[in-house]
């Protein structure tokens, strides 16, 4: 009998671009992307955020600002590191408001972490189909995905992912 695929066993490949309709509803949800900390110059052609942050000039080195789209990098360690900076980023006044598109990883410290400070959630209704760098779209992952929203135009989020999936406000 085959085993079948588990969470833990992801492909650890970082190079996961997000769908343009999920893009299209962030940047209404802020009016528009002003920061991309974990990017490519390829994804950033959907994003179209102002300023990125590549593998080469690390977003984890540089500060955030304004409204930040994020899809941080699932390596071991990466994601927890990225969403304790976005975090910090809001307490330094840095970033105004964030869509931060992660793993519906409800029992990790780092999830946890980014609910305490999350103004709405968005339950996606179905898993996302990210994009390959080749411009294909991959089949679903291992599990679903949420929208973090952090911010107070919070009914623009729920507006923008009314269709996308359940909205809940912590």
């Amino acid at each position: 009998m085959k085993n079948k695929p588990h969470v833990a066993h992801n492909s650890a490949n970082n190079e996961w671009y997000t769908p343009p309709h999920i893009i299209e509803a962030a940047r209404k949800a802020m009016g528009g992307i002003d920061t991309d900390p974990a990017t490519s110059l390829k994804a950033n052609e959907i994003v179209q955020a102002k300023t990125i942050y590549t593998i080469d000039n690390c977003g984890l080195k540089n500060d955030w600002l304004g409204n930040i789209w994020l899809n941080p990098p699932y390596a071991r360690g990466l994601v927890n590191a990225f969403i304790d900076r976005a975090i910090e980023e809001f307490l330094r006044g840095n970033a105004r408001q964030a869509c931060i598109l992660v793993n519906n990883a409800t029992e990790t410290r780092w999830f946890q972490r980014l609910l305490k400070y999350s103004d709405a959630v968005c339950f996606l209704n179905q898993r996302v189909r990210f994009i390959l760098p080749c411009g294909n779209a991959k089949g679903a992952p291992l599990q679903g995905q949420v929208v973090v929203y952090i911010g107070s135009w919070v009914r623009n989020f729920q507006e923008s992912f009314d269709r996308a999936g359940v909205i809940l406000r912590p």
